[in-house]
């Protein structure tokens, strides 16, 4: 019972990591990745689709992305889509292809991007405490029940400690190098 709780507390906290790393590649610093368009939706037919499932998505070089569409007619609607989200950015058609270019950073947008990623790390160091507390409910309540020895408990818990200070260790590490990454011109 304590190994099968230390398991699956580990794998949530991995999986907590794994989405604050999704967060983390959200965020653009000024180079062009093909990832930075993954949540863009375009409107296929009447669908909000994934905008990798209605074009093809490729670096035309460090500060330029390339969109060609696999459908002539989709362009407009693509060109939208980019425009209309989130990211800031300004495509421009020519021919079949979008060319979406990066602008550069300014002093003051990195600096409120490095305040939007310290709260995302924030965040996932919150979700890795409410794990540990959760695991350590369940340990408590385990040993009411008597199904655990309090030196058992005691282990378990000290082992749970120890996944928390290493996942928001990593947490740290990335928020580390992703700061590292904003601050670069």
């Amino acid at each position: 019972m304590l190994a099968e709780l230390r398991k699956t507390t580990e794998q949530k906290m991995g999986k907590s990591i794994e989405a604050f790393k999704g967060d983390l590649s959200r965020v653009r610093t000024g180079r062009a990745h093909t990832g930075l368009l993954d949540h863009v939706s375009v409107d296929y037919y009447g669908t909000p689709t994934p905008l990798a499932q209605v074009a093809k998505i490729i670096l035309l070089d460090a500060r330029t992305i390339g969109v060609a569409p696999f459908e002539k007619k989709l362009i407009p609607a693509v060109e939208k889509a980019i425009r209309e989200s989130d990211l800031g950015l300004n495509p421009a058609t020519a021919g079949d292809t979008i060319r979406v270019p990066m602008p550069s950073l300014t002093e003051e947008r990195r600096k409120e991007l490095i305040k939007v990623v310290r709260h995302e790390a924030e965040d996932a160091r919150v979700a890795v405490r409410n794990l540990r507390r959760d695991a350590i409910h369940h340990l408590k309540e385990a040993l009411k029940k008597k199904e655990v020895s309090e030196n058992d408990e005691r282990r378990a818990q000290d082992d749970v400690q120890k996944l928390t200070d290493r996942s928001i260790g990593e947490i740290d590490k990335l928020l580390q190098q992703k700061e590292t990454e904003l601050m670069a011109v």
